[in-house]
């Protein structure tokens, strides 16, 4: 099911892409728009789940003083925790109907917060259980030039020209009991859509081809669990494509254990396990080659990611369990990790053997992950509260401030920009004035 809600869309489109009289001034701005997309696209774009690099790190600073600016707001109807990503001028982002029988496609421009598209993409009849801290539109979109991937777990994969919000082509037939709703993100590598299907039923990875929706491969996830309780067996995370000894390999954490895969091929490198279930954080390398994984049930492990077959003896590094977050991504920032918990705390690991720095009760509760513009760091409760903090080894509140009413989705930082997804608003706090 696809249907497009566009009473902009015919503006936009001609505002954006409408003709030139003269060959010579549209020659020169698409050289000077190939020019600026190579120069500028790691500030103005934020293209998945914790941003371009997948780390929370943005490429442009945002001063603290500049929160209370507020360019727009506009009310986002339904229920959804996926985060806003951005390509250029224009957001995305996805909701979904309380109950879970409609699920829906946002964007708006980042310049008026006007709405360009409102596409609803599926229609349920009988949806299946979402716990109630969970939505039916929880997982990311990933989005490039020309198109955005949708992503509502087993109800279906979607891809959109961004140009025109058209359906490219849809995939609904990859089956998985999510048990409490889907989650998972999907990533792009190299052409390629990558998500992870982790249920209570069935464990596996697949990677389509991004521009026909095609399965390249499809891995079961062969991970050997305690027991036959399905509830042991599901999360909720996204992967990341790390560099490592100058090869891709997809890190693709579970419950109970953690899997690299070779992105091209699926192919199964390593394995570590961690324990754990509903791991919903992003896996993290660090300046020193390490990965950075908790396993959603309050346990962090640094691990060495080297070797093959089961490295659980030769790659855990260290392994701590004060301070750690069960659902925010931990934030990597030099030698210090940096996590805001489920529970208010906010503690300062030492990368290098899990000690900890400092820890600190800030109130409140988080669910969306921290971001670090190069010099704060922005974290993002439940009940509203933004907290920008300096990272260092004593805990420095540099500002706090109210905003929205109580945030679950990761935000998204570009250019001069930052863009917040509430509960009920998308939020957009300038730079400028």
């Amino acid at each position: 099911m696809f249907r497009l809600k566009d009473p902009m869309a015919t503006e936009y489109r001609q505002r954006r892409f409408g003709l030139l009289t003269s060959h010579y001034t549209a020659a020169l701005l698409i050289a000077l728009s190939i020019l600026q997309s190579s120069v500028a696209q790691d500030t103005n774009n934020w293209t998945e789940f914790r941003g371009s690099m997948g780390n929370g790190h943005a490429s442009v600073n945002f001063a603290p003083s500049d929160l209370s600016n507020i360019q727009w707001k506009v009310p986002i109807k339904g229920k959804g925790w996926s985060s806003p990503v951005v390509w250029q001028d224009q957001v995305w982002l996805t909701t979904a109907t309380e109950d879970g029988k409609e699920m829906s496609a946002i964007c708006v421009d980042i310049n008026s917060g006007d709405t360009i598209y409102d596409l609803l993409i599926h229609e349920n009849e009988t949806p299946s259980f979402s716990h109630p801290t969970n939505s039916y539109a929880s997982p990311t979109p990933v989005i490039e030039e020309g198109r955005v991937y949708l992503h509502f777990g087993s109800y279906g994969t979607t891809c959109i020209d961004t140009s025109n919000g058209k359906q490219l082509w849809q995939r609904t037939d990859f089956e998985c009991n999510h048990h409490r709703g889907p989650a998972s993100s999907p990533i792009l590598y190299k052409g390629k859509l990558i998500i992870a299907f982790d249920g209570f039923d069935q464990q596996y990875v697949v990677a389509l081809d991004s521009k026909t929706g095609e399965t390249i491969w499809k891995r079961d996830r062969d991970i050997k669990y305690d027991n036959d309780d399905g509830d042991w067996k599901k999360a909720y995370c996204t992967g990341s494509v790390f560099e490592i000894d100058g090869n891709p390999v997809l890190v693709y954490p579970s419950a109970k254990a953690t899997i690299a895969y070779d992105p091209n091929n699926g192919k199964p490198l390593w394995s570590v396990y961690h324990d754990g279930m509903n791991a919903s954080a992003r896996p993290q390398m660090t300046k020193n080659g390490t990965i950075v994984l908790t396993n959603g049930m309050g346990r962090m492990d640094v691990i060495n990611p080297r070797g093959s077959g089961d490295i659980s003896e030769s790659g855990i590094v260290w392994t701590t369990k004060k301070g750690v977050a069960k659902r925010p991504s931990p934030l990597v920032v030099d030698d210090r990790i940096y996590m805001f918990n489920d529970k208010g705390v906010a503690t300062c690991t030492n990368l290098a053997n899990g000690d900890l720095v400092w820890q600190e009760r800030v109130g409140g509760s988080f669910a969306a992950s921290p971001i670090f513009d190069g010099k704060n760091i922005f974290a993002f409760s439940e009940q509203g509260q933004i907290l920008v903090v300096k990272p260092s080894d004593e805990y420095e509140l540099v500002k706090e401030v109210k905003l929205g009413d109580g945030f679950k989705a990761s935000p998204a930082i570009v250019a001069d920009k930052l863009v917040l997804r509430s509960i009920s608003e998308l939020i957009c706090v300038s730079a400028k004035d």
